[in-house]
């Protein structure tokens, strides 16, 4: 009999297709909380989900016989983790399945806000563009001989840092402990980080800890002519603080690819022309996909084998 699986939410048809091969599957599931679970679930020792959903320990109490949350994504900061481990329930995740097209989307945006590329895209399909100079994207800054300051040095924030200075930016970095093997500029607190930069990448694992770590003070310390980009979770951002920095052009621009309340995007966010918007897709490349199935696939065989699995995450 093959083991039984709860997948809460609706992965792509070809994930699907590959759990089925070896597992029992319910779901999706609509609800985060118990009472959305359907009665079959409750013989399901794993349930797949995506770290930014909601995994509580009344939804754990709700499957008995839960001992693995798989994550598909790398994020985790949704799952009560403390519950999972006063249960004996296993944490994975994708690792750095998709760090690679994460940095490379990280690069695509901070391009974007810096040189202007999506103004110019709007300003030619307008019509407005006459041939005769001033248009919207005259007198950019060039990436190289630039600042970026990278907040968080892990998977992405490292292929962040050599993406950058193939664009021969100069490269520092916050995170909770310096990497002397690295050749880049630490900086121990993120508002020096954010003083010395030009650029903010914001590429730190969110938490608690680095909730509105980003707020009024950081983005004062970047700068008028700053740029804040990121692509880690919304939460690190204070973007209240960040919508009046860019009203007031207290910063240059910002590029997002997440927001607190995702999909809400906040109106004052998008009637601002200094700030690019993406749908939280900087992960959804052709390759990072397949590279987060066959994790999550990996994960799950070693589970249920009994073997440790390639991408656990320490309770």
């Amino acid at each position: 009999m093959k083991p039984t699986i709860l997948m809460m939410p609706r992965l792509a048809d070809d994930a699907i297709a590959s759990l089925k091969r070896d597992y029992t599957v319910i779901g999706p599931v609509d609800g985060d909380d118990a009472a959305s679970i359907p009665a079959e679930a409750r013989e399901a020792r794993a349930m797949v989900t995506y770290g930014g959903r909601r995994t509580s320990a009344e939804l754990m109490d709700a499957l008995p016989k839960l001992e693995l949350i798989a994550c598909y994504g790398t994020g985790i900061e949704r799952v009560d983790a403390a519950a999972a481990k006063a249960r004996g329930i296993q944490l994975c995740n994708a690792a750095d399945a998709n760090a690679r097209s994460v940095a490379e989307f990280a690069v695509g945006l901070m391009l974007n806000s810096m040189r202007g590329i999506g103004r110019g895209d709007r300003f030619v399909r307008d019509g407005l563009w006459s041939g005769r100079g001033g248009e919207p994207v005259s007198n950019t800054p060039d990436l190289a001989g630039r600042k970026i300051g990278i907040y968080g040095l892990g998977a992405i924030g490292s292929r962040i840092a050599s993406r950058a200075a193939a664009f021969e930016m100069e490269v520092g970095y916050h995170s909770r402990s310096p990497k002397p093997e690295l050749p880049y500029q630490f900086h121990d607190s993120l508002l020096g980080l954010a003083s010395w930069a030009d650029v903010l990448m914001i590429a730190v694992r969110a938490s608690n800890e680095t909730r509105h770590a980003v707020d009024a003070a950081v983005l004062d310390a970047l700068g008028r002519e700053g740029h804040v980009v990121n692509i880690s979770r919304g939460l690190v951002i204070d973007e209240e603080a960040l919508c009046t920095a860019l009203e007031q052009k207290r910063i240059a621009g910002a590029a997002l690819d997440v927001f607190a309340e995702e999909p809400h995007v906040p109106e004052r966010l998008r009637k601002l022309e200094n700030v690019v918007l993406t749908p939280h897709i900087a992960a959804s490349s052709q390759d990072a996909k397949k590279a987060q199935l066959r994790t999550l696939l990996g994960n799950l065989e070693a589970f249920f084998a009994g073997r440790p699995m390639p991408a656990g995450v320490p309770l």
